[in-house]
């Protein structure tokens, strides 16, 4: 067979290759997790939430707005499958294929895998699948924020590429609540006694979770994780009763978020990076440019005394 009349070492026909194997990709493993997780919450019995009911925990979300959470990251990868062909700037191309790349393939996989253990109450299981997906994403938001960060430049970027993985980063962390059923399952139906609860590990597990979340809505300005923060805090305290540490944590949390957010901005605009610094007419920065050029060139710039002093 002869070779073909492409040389296919070329970083850009590589890229191009990638790009076409995640257009087929991704939109594939996106209908299969939203096949299991529609039969897994609809046609087995015991369903998702079934089985979260019967097994409660200190951190069980409500399944209602858990489902709502979902739905909007399903809309935000469709919306990420439908950027992939119509992408045609270099930043978003090389976003999609060097930093998120086969990793949101694997986590669909993996999370459609979850949902079938989860049903079938294979809690171990669907531990080491929470632990995958966990890996998986935290690559993806890592590389996104270090090397792709998002820019108001390229909006649907952010909208279509940051924001369904931040979402699925941030659902994915509460539910190491399956790590606690993998060794010692609650009893079915509410904990009779308090530390059937396992308060202080739930407290532990929202308390970091909700600080890292915070300290990213501070740091970077973040209205997505702000979002997403905001909604799981409230899915925990709408599935009630809670232990007194988990609820008011939460609670909390669902008031700082938002304010940390605003307060950010805040402070952002009035004492940005350029503190101290005075905003100069426009002409004067053609004079300040001038000024510089002359000193590089080692010559001061000549003034006219008399035209400066009004002199005869």
């Amino acid at each position: 067979m002869d070779s073909l009349p492409v040389d296919l070492s070329h970083p850009a026909v590589q890229d191009y290759l990638a790009l076409v194997r995640l257009q087929v990709l991704t939109p594939l493993s996106l209908l299969i997790n939203i096949a299991a997780l529609v039969v897994c919450a609809v046609l087995t019995h015991p369903t998702i939430a079934q089985v979260a009911r019967l097994y409660p925990t200190a951190i069980s979300p409500n399944p209602p707005t858990i489902a709502a959470y979902v739905l909007v990251i399903f809309l935000g990868q469709l919306g990420y499958c439908i950027l992939l062909v119509l992408a045609n700037k270099p930043e978003t191309k090389r976003t999609l294929t060097k930093a998120v790349g086969i990793s949101l393939v694997l986590a669909n996989w993996v999370m459609a895998f979850w949902a079938i253990a989860w049903v079938f109450q294979w809690f171990l299981v669907a531990t080491i699948f929470q632990g995958v997906l966990l890996l998986l994403l935290l690559y993806s938001n890592i590389a996104l924020l270090v090397y792709h960060p998002p820019t108001s430049a390229r909006p649907m970027d952010t909208a279509l590429i940051h924001a369904p993985l931040q979402r699925l980063q941030r659902i994915n962390v509460p539910n190491s609540v399956t790590l606690g059923l993998a060794f010692e399952p609650t009893m079915p139906g509410a904990p009779r006694h308090y530390s059937g609860w396992h308060a202080w590990s739930g407290f532990t597990v929202v308390m970091a979770t909700n600080l890292f979340a915070f300290i990213i809505v501070v740091i970077r300005r973040d209205l997505v994780w702000c979002i997403a923060a905001t909604w799981l805090c409230v899915s925990i305290w709408l599935d009630t009763p809670k232990p007194a540490p988990v609820y008011i944590t939460v609670i909390a949390f669902t008031v700082l978020h938002p304010l940390a957010f605003f307060f950010s901005h805040v402070y952002h605009h009035f004492y940005g990076s350029r503190r101290g610094a005075v905003a100069l007419p426009p002409g004067d920065n053609a004079l300040h440019r001038e000024a510089l050029e002359s000193q590089r060139n080692g010559r001061a710039r000549e003034v006219d005394e008399v035209a400066t002093w009004g002199g005869e």
